[in-house]
């Protein structure tokens, strides 16, 4: 018994599980021939508790109105980042070599001009002379059926007087208003004598206005 005690076995723990063992045996035993037997399973099952599950119907399935399609949310456009200044940079000259400027010639000198040849201005022309003392011009005659008349006037005659001092042409440039006084001066003239006009000391031919005036005195 000293060898048994000293191996640490103790005959009341295992008497204890061989006791268990056999109880839960013969329950075993016990409850397997009470269901064989058809009045105490009978007893059994009526003893035994209903159990009762509720059953809940379905619900009825409500028809979803379709909902509206969601619109997609319009990507707003992004504003764009403010573009950045531009640097300008003015370029680097490099100094390029000075060329070297070689000046023109000088112009050929201006040909000299020519000599201006200066016409003398043509010679003053003279008018013919009719009134000098020495010439002895004579008077016209005053008519005297014009006296009697009572005509007066004044005469103007126009006369181309030739290189010679004559009278070529005679005209009567303005009328005295009376013929007879006209024809009178005109006769007259004609016989007269002229200094002709004169280019230098050249005699020419030239035209002369003659007044002649016709007045009765008294």
């Amino acid at each position: 018994m000293a060898h048994g005690a000293q191996l640490g076995f103790h005959p009341s723990r295992a008497s204890q599980r061989i006791g268990i063992v056999v109880a839960v045996a013969l329950h075993a035993m016990a409850g397997a021939a009470l269901l064989m037997y058809e009045p105490a399973r009978s007893a059994l099952i009526a003893a035994a508790p209903i159990m009762v599950s509720l059953v809940t119907p379905p619900r009825p399935q409500v028809k979803a109105e379709p909902t509206p399609p969601k619109r997609k949310p319009v990507a707003q456009p992004r504003p764009k980042p403010p573009e950045p200044l531009p640097v300008i940079t003015a370029p680097i000259e490099t100094p390029s070599p000075s060329p070297i400027i070689v000046p023109p010639p000088p112009p050929p000198p201006p040909p000299e001009p020519a000599p201006v040849v200066v016409a003398p201005p043509p010679p003053l022309i003279t008018a013919p002379i009719f009134a000098a003392d020495y010439l002895d011009n004579p008077a016209p005659l005053y008519p005297a059926l014009a006296r009697r008349a009572g005509e007066q006037g004044r005469v103007v005659l126009r006369v181309l007087v030739s290189p010679s001092g004559k009278a070529d042409e005679v005209e009567i440039r303005t009328s005295s208003g009376h013929r007879r006084l006209d024809e009178s001066a005109r006769d007259t003239v004609r016989r007269w004598r002229f200094i002709p006009a004169k280019r230098g000391d050249e005699p020419v031919q030239a035209w002369v206005l003659i007044p002649i005036s016709f007045r009765l005195e008294g």
